[in-house]
């Protein structure tokens, strides 16, 4: 999935936090409302503006930034 069509890094929008395109909503918003326990259809339900194609770049986005991720070999991952 190309997220980038979907998730946009404005400084002027949320201090420059990841967000959907045309929303204030960040990826990271989206995250905590699953790890609190919300799904997919729940978050959809409770924002409208939302699409499915919009978590999905949320996911990609994430995946990509961990693929960027640098560890050295002395971190350990807690």
């Amino acid at each position: 999935m190309d997220y980038q069509k979907r998730i946009v890094i404005d400084s002027h929008i949320r201090s420059g936090k990841p967000c959907i395109r045309g929303t204030r909503i960040t990826v990271t918003d989206v995250f905590d409302y699953l790890g609190g326990g919300m799904t997919i259809a729940e978050v959809l339900d409770d924002f409208p503006d939302l699409t499915l194609a919009d978590i999905q770049a949320c996911f990609a986005f994430a995946a990509d930034r961990d693929r960027r991720l640098v560890v050295s070999a002395n971190e350990t991952a807690v």
